[in-house]
């Protein structure tokens, strides 16, 4: 059975007023609409339309938020540009990228990497986490690019990095210069590309970043956490082997 449409008219009037505390039994309406989207495009475009209008403007952080998490739901790249709009935005940036990991679109991708070369700081690590967490293969030139820069951006690099596990993601890591704690995210990203080579099969390409891991430690490991890298290269080294 069509959903009807007019009936949704005053729950997004409520909605578009709506703040934290405030009657929120309006959301039942609109959350049957986004479970019955999933089988009717039409219902889906006419939400998206809707929702797309409340990400502007004055609505509440809170409309923003429920908005954001319906749209993670049932978003398609119909809804990009809206929710890209938000990605600069502190308050809103969080709930924008979850929505945006989420859509199964390359406008998707394309609005998280787009961003990640405008933000900084906080909002610039939520974009290389959500990038990773979508398994985008085309940022990792752009996020290997950060490894050299500020240490907490290049921490979170390393592990996104770490995460797509491509050869240029391992050349990447490979070829960084890091010192202190970034070294160990480093080591740690590595590593987990070994990990994810070994899996595919690719024994070859998890052997050689065993033994370069290895190797930088030597024989005689100075501190507990080396031992723990060291051991670990070893048994990968094993694994490798067999």
């Amino acid at each position: 059975m069509a959903f009807d449409l007019n009936a949704l008219d005053a729950p997004f009037t409520a909605l578009a007023g709506f703040d934290w505390g405030a009657d929120a039994d309006f959301f039942k309406s609109i959350d049957a609409a986004v479970v019955a989207a999933h089988g009717d495009t039409s219902l889906r475009a006419d939400l998206e339309k809707r929702f797309g209008a409340l990400l502007g403007g004055s609505t509440s952080r809170a409309t923003k938020e429920y908005v954001c998490r319906k749209l993670a739901m049932i978003g398609t790249g119909v809804s990009v540009p809206a929710l890209a709009a938000l990605l600069t935005d502190a308050d809103n940036s969080h709930m924008a990228r979850f929505a945006l990991e989420r859509i199964d679109a390359p406008e998707a991708a394309a609005a998280l990497r787009k961003a990640l070369g405008v933000v900084e700081g906080s909002l610039k690590i939520g974009m290389i986490s959500s990038l990773a967490s979508r398994g985008d293969l085309q940022s990792v030139a752009v996020i290997g690019g950060l490894l050299g820069g500020d240490a907490t951006i290049a921490a979170a690099a390393a592990a996104a990095l770490g995460t797509l596990a491509t050869p240029e993601a391992a050349a990447a890591l490979a070829g960084a210069k890091p010192a202190g704690d970034m070294a160990a995210a480093v080591v740690d990203a590595r590593l987990a590309c070994a990990e994810a080579f070994l899996a595919k099969g690719d024994r070859k390409a998890a052997k050689a970043i065993y033994s370069s891991i290895s190797a930088s430690i030597g024989d005689a490991p100075k501190t507990h956490r080396e031992r723990a890298v060291r051991v670990a290269a070893k048994r990968g080294l094993l694994a490798a082997a067999e």
